[in-house]
């Protein structure tokens, strides 16, 4: 015989509303939405809670119960309150003395520092005419020729040279023209000026 439930038989159709499986049990979550309505909260457990039996005693207890309940959360907003700020004046009190400490050791790492100071005079002057440069490290021979004193080579203002073509400059303090393959013409007078002494 068939039942509405279906072609099974009895056994397992009650077998599946009662099952220990994990799908759904009809039984248990029905027992459950009973106790957890008998401890309803928010507005429907204050309608719930609203009948009494409308004496004067019922209507005192539930003001209590109702003014214990705000109390309860008024003294819980005090106490989250000052949790909150507790925790912000710590926060603010650390970062404050982690700033205090590192400027404390950027000033210390700065006055440890020791700024180089050039100890010779800017200039300085040898008893044949010839002088240093210390702060442009030229040397200057008393005929006017100078040199750089960390390379060793001639020295030529960069604002006294003309560039020509081809690779050839004019020195304009010399009126002097050197030429792509090293060899010099005096500007003045056409002639070549010896590279040797």
């Amino acid at each position: 015989m068939t039942s509405v439930i279906g072609s099974a038989t009895a056994g397992n159709s009650y077998s599946s509303l009662f099952s220990t499986s994990p799908t759904s049990n009809w039984i248990a979550d029905t027992m459950t939405a009973i106790q957890n309505q008998q401890n309803e909260g928010g507005l429907l457990g204050m309608l719930d809670n609203a009948g009494g039996d409308g004496s004067i005693s019922s209507f005192l207890s539930q003001s209590s119960n109702t003014a214990n309940a705000l109390a309860t959360i008024s003294q819980s907003n005090v106490t989250n309150a000052g949790s909150l700020f507790a925790q912000i004046a710590s926060t603010n009190q650390q970062q404050a003395a982690a700033k205090k400490l590192q400027d404390s050791l950027d000033q210390q790492a700065s006055q440890q520092v020791v700024t180089p100071s050039n100890t010779l005079s800017p200039i300085i002057y040898f008893p044949d005419g010839t002088t240093i440069d210390t702060v442009n490290n030229i040397m200057t021979m008393p005929d006017g020729t100078q040199y750089d004193t960390t390379t060793g080579a001639k020295y030529v203002d960069p604002a006294s040279i003309v560039q020509i073509g081809g690779g050839a400059y004019l020195n304009t303090n010399t009126n002097i023209i050197t030429l792509a393959d090293g060899s010099q013409i005096d500007a003045v007078t056409g002639l070549s000026v010896p590279t040797t002494a």
